[in-house]
């Protein structure tokens, strides 16, 4: 996704989400987005829970980068490209980018890259702790999550 500061400069937005939990991972805002930045955020979501078996993406240029189909193989994960030119390849994110632009970005006028880090932090913190959805049984990502996993332990 992409978006502007108030000053008119431009800038980029990777949105993470685990479509069977529908947590919002990671959002994370740059000038610029690369596969390295890519794998560094995957590296940093895999810290705190399991690597996922498949990861969904587009054909963007973050996506189609040598650094994160050397992460996928290295960490046995496929990657799945969607067709270019059928968003319904990959409803959910864009369900959810569609709903985090109009709650978040026309929401706000970001003063500054940290400005709209923060303030998207913020929403993301909202969207997974406090909004319950009706996919998941009207719990909250979190809450869906916790439940998931601590059964999945049980077991």
């Amino acid at each position: 996704m992409a978006d502007q500061l108030f000053s008119g400069q431009r800038f980029r937005i990777l949105t993470l989400v685990d479509n069977f939990t529908r947590e919002s991972l990671a959002i994370r805002v740059g000038k610029r987005l690369t596969g390295d930045h890519v794998v560094e955020i995957l590296e940093s979501v895999t810290k705190q829970r399991s690597k996922p078996s498949t990861i969904r993406v587009d054909n963007g240029p973050e996506f189609i980068s040598k650094s994160l189909d050397w992460w996928a193989y290295f960490n046995d994960v496929e990657l799945d490209f969607s067709r270019p030119g059928k968003p319904t390849d990959n409803a959910y994110i864009e369900s959810f980018n569609g709903r985090f632009r109009q709650e978040c970005l026309n929401q706000h006028w970001f003063l500054s890259m940290t400005d709209a880090q923060q303030r998207i932090d913020q929403w993301r913190k909202d969207y997974n702790e406090q909004r319950p959805h009706s996919a998941l049984d009207n719990r909250t990502p979190k809450e869906f999550a916790k439940l998931f996993f601590q059964a999945s332990l049980k077991e």
